[in-house]
């Protein structure tokens, strides 16, 4: 049985498969730590500088200024768990073939966003920083020292008139051909060989999580109250996009699961009311999720962190079947949300920070693991990107033991 063989059979609940071995990523200072500390370094993770598409190259330009190879601190390395490419990350290799884990997801590359895209601007550089607009026309700042993901300065959609504008230019149902990247004829015989999973959507494509990024958190909250109906003619207008895409693409290329991006949580809570998630959220989820079930296309998993516990019904009602990454240090717990959602696929749930506490806080946290493991439909991995905090060493020891539970239960 092939990877993409047993992705599905752990999200239909068989427990006669076992899991997949991935984590959700790595920072880049973490594994530059790694290495010093013994992780031989066969095949070092590389930073892509081609610009294709929003989708797997948004943020390259500043991860790529300094004109160096070196992972810097703050990017992450894709592991499994988070679909790869997205957002410039590079693809781990070395991690993943020291303790036997399993090659990544992937995502289609696509133009799920404006097009044709922003040409990037280089704005303002030094030693320091980097000003620049990327590819979705968003103003953004890179601290060099700093080196994690850019701040967002300024949005494109800025007021009706400004979303009118890009409407018309940039989101035009009548180009759906120009959003396929140029290698895509290659993409598509790739895809139709493989043995990985493969998804449509991922970051930053969202219904929530998609605006956030164009409009700007305070705004995105304002309009919601102050200007609905634009609000929603931005979300039918991407929705209506997303589903000419995703249709074209599977005419291509049989497709595994929907990935959506939203990252709606904080640690207590929703960003916004649950009667504004069904209002603006769930209709558009289910439209899509309807499609793409007519299509055989019955996986569709959900990415916020935080806590979600109040929104999990909300997103199952709108055909969400699964969800991730559960940050257990804002009281997510996996135990207790399989036994209150038997059906709900989840990935994570493992607390990346606690791995630096040594041996015996590792076996405790793999309990309820072992728990969850038993009763399918989970993959286990840590609950974001493992920090810098964790050495080489608490990582060996929690990840063989990982592999050791999951390798118990199943074939």
């Amino acid at each position: 049985m092939n990877l993409r063989e047993r992705f599905h059979e752990t999200m239909n609940f068989n427990p006669s498969v076992h899991s997949l071995k991935w984590e959700f990523g790595y920072w880049g200072k973490a594994m530059n730590n790694w290495y010093d500390q013994g992780l031989p370094r066969m095949d070092y993770p590389l930073m892509d500088k081609r610009i294709t598409t929003p989708t797997s190259s948004l943020y390259s330009t500043a991860w790529t200024c300094e004109g160096t190879d070196r992972l810097p601190d703050g990017i992450a390395v894709m592991a499994g768990g988070l679909y790869w490419p997205t957002q410039g990350f590079p693809l781990d290799h070395d991690v993943r073939k020291h303790f036997g884990m399993d090659y990544t997801q992937r995502l289609v590359d696509v133009n799920l966003h404006f097009c044709p895209m922003f040409d990037v601007k280089i704005l303002e550089e030094n030693r320091d920083k980097l000003v620049y607009v990327d590819v979705d026309g968003v103003k953004r700042v890179f601290l060099k020292e700093e080196a994690t993901i850019p701040t967002s300065l300024e949005w494109p959609i800025k007021d009706r008139a400004s979303w009118e504008k890009l409407k018309e230019e940039r989101l035009n149902l009548k180009n759906i051909s120009d959003r396929f990247p140029s290698n895509w004829p290659e993409l598509v015989k790739e895809y139709n060989n493989r043995d990985y999973p493969l998804a449509v959507g991922g970051y930053p494509q969202g219904f929530f999580g998609t605006l956030a990024h164009l409009i700007g958190y305070e705004n995105l909250f304002i309009w919601y109250c102050m200007e609905p109906d634009l609000v929603h003619d931005i979300l039918d207008t991407f929705t209506s996009i997303w589903l000419a895409v995703f249709e074209e693409v599977i005419s291509q290329v049989e497709i595994d699961h929907w990935q959506i991006f939203e990252d709606i949580s904080f640690g207590k809570g929703s960003m916004i009311s649950v009667p504004m998630v069904q209002e603006f959220l769930s209709p558009y989820i289910k439209r899509i999720a309807d499609f793409l079930k007519s299509k055989g296309v019955d996986i569709i998993l959900l990415d916020t962190d935080g806590d979600c516990g109040e929104l999990i019904p909300v997103f199952m009602k709108a055909g969400v079947t699964g969800m991730y990454p559960f940050e257990v240090h804002c009281g997510m717990d996996v135990a207790k949300v399989r036994k209150e959602y038997p059906t709900l696929q989840m990935l994570g749930g493992i607390s990346k920070s606690e791995i630096q506490f040594g041996e015996k806080r590792i076996d405790q946290m793999l309990d309820s693991v072992e728990f969850v493991l038993k009763t399918g439909g989970y993959i286990p991995f840590g609950d974001h990107f493992i920090p810098p905090e964790v050495d080489f060493k608490n990582f060996s020891y929690y990840r063989t033991r990982l592999n050791e539970l999951i390798d118990r239960y199943g074939e």
